[in-house]
């Protein structure tokens, strides 16, 4: 199985609005992070596709080893 690229060893903070749809990157190639770019084509990995319920400010996800894709989990913090 391919092994995501770490786009980051923290989360980015994002405004979420309610009702729109988002895509996270999983790959961590794309270069509009934490938003899907489509540099994952040819490869095994998907973006994560989401509509936000409410508007509010996240933490996303940059180093992809989250057990919640798209949301931090403090998983970076266990990075080399």
């Amino acid at each position: 199985m391919d092994k995501p690229t770490v786009a980051g060893k923290s989360p980015v903070r994002v405004e979420l609005e309610a009702g729109k749809r988002y895509a996270w990157c999983s790959c961590g190639n794309s270069a509009n992070q934490p938003y899907c770019d489509g540099a994952h084509k040819g490869t095994s990995f998907t973006p994560l596709v989401f509509v936000a319920e409410e508007t509010k400010t996240v933490s996303l996800c940059l180093c992809k080893a989250t057990k919640n894709p798209g949301f931090c989990d403090g998983a970076h913090k266990n990075l080399d």
